[in-house]
């Protein structure tokens, strides 16, 4: 994790979904739509696992995912 410099602890977005209990596909789609802030480049995306565990997910998104 790289995000030692700026706070963050972030992670790839396979581990993200892990620590969200979605797939992958629905992490990326929350951070099109807003819900989640993408970190890193077009090649690699990140995401902040605090942001990921603080937040404020319905389960029947989780369900969906």
């Amino acid at each position: 994790m790289n995000g030692r410099h700026t706070g963050r602890r972030l992670v790839p977005t396979e581990l993200a979904a892990l620590a969200a209990g979605v797939s992958v596909a629905t992490i990326r789609k929350w951070a099109s739509r807003g819900r989640l802030t993408r970190y890193g480049s077009p090649a690699r995306a990140q995401y902040d696992l605090d942001e990921i565990i603080d937040g404020d997910f319905d389960q029947q998104q989780r369900r969906c995912g």
